[in-house]
């Protein structure tokens, strides 16, 4: 059983890499798609390194701490570079992004 902590960071994970996915889209989509290009290289990276966090908290991995201090990380760069964008799916993807890398933290720790 996930203690609360587990939960809401694995919440936050699986939220995050669907805004990361949805945000890569999205500006897949913009008028001028190869100005996108850095954000949506950090939303495809992140999204990856949520989805391994998820999985590592929900099977109680090993290396779940050390993952999740990565996450955070990865969420904080992509957060910086969405916050840049003045796009609705960048900033709901640079929200998404702080929550995750504040719940990371707290499970790194």
């Amino acid at each position: 059983m996930l203690s609360q902590v587990e939960l809401d960071c694995l919440q936050a994970c699986n939220a995050c890499a669907a805004a990361c996915l949805q945000c890569a889209s999205a500006c897949m989509q913009e008028v001028d798609p190869k100005a996108m290009t850095g954000c949506i290289a950090l939303d495809l990276e992140c999204a990856d390194i949520c989805q391994l966090a998820a999985a590592s908290i929900a099977r109680g991995g090993n290396s779940r701490a050390a993952i999740c201090a990565l996450c955070a990380e990865a969420c904080e760069t992509c957060r910086i570079e969405c916050a840049k964008h003045s796009m609705d799916h960048c900033r709901k993807c640079a929200e998404a992004c702080q929550r995750c890398a504040e719940a990371c933290r707290g499970m790194a720790s």
